[in-house]
């Protein structure tokens, strides 16, 4: 349902999150390692993430990723940032003028797993306990 670089930017997000709780800034290699990504393009989805102000990023023997403190980052907001509104927006069936008055032949269907889907994006952040506990399973 979600591209790989969505599904990386998640377990990368919730690894970060964990990591954070216990006061620690998480690193490009520890992220690679715990997740089993590509560094390269564990290293493009980190930026994106940084580009998009969910995650902040700091240089130095100290440095790392952290989440920002602007608010609370909700999986949407992942999606988003790294898939764009494709899959919550567009017509399953890629038609141009899918809508309730010029439906397609699945738009009724579509339209409620769409807004259950939402519904979820929406009601998880990435510091939801039950994501956190999963940490430790987040290799590919």
């Amino acid at each position: 349902m979600f591209s790989r670089a969505c599904e990386y930017a998640i377990k990368i997000m919730i690894y970060i999150a964990a990591n954070e709780q216990e006061g620690q800034r998480t690193g490009l290699k520890e992220v690679t390692e715990a997740i089993g990504s590509p560094e390269a393009f564990t290293a493009k989805i980190l930026q994106q993430l940084v580009k998009n102000d969910l995650l902040q990023s700091f240089r130095g023997p100290h440095g790392g990723f952290i989440l920002t403190d602007k608010k609370e980052v909700k999986l949407k907001d992942i999606v988003v940032a790294i898939d764009g509104t494709r899959l919550i927006e567009d017509c399953v069936l890629g038609l141009e003028e899918c809508s309730g008055d010029n439906p397609c032949p699945i738009h009724d269907k579509y339209t409620r797993v769409k807004n259950e889907l939402m519904g979820t994006l929406l009601s998880t952040g990435i510091n939801d306990k039950a994501l956190l506990k999963g940490r430790n399973i987040l290799r590919s």
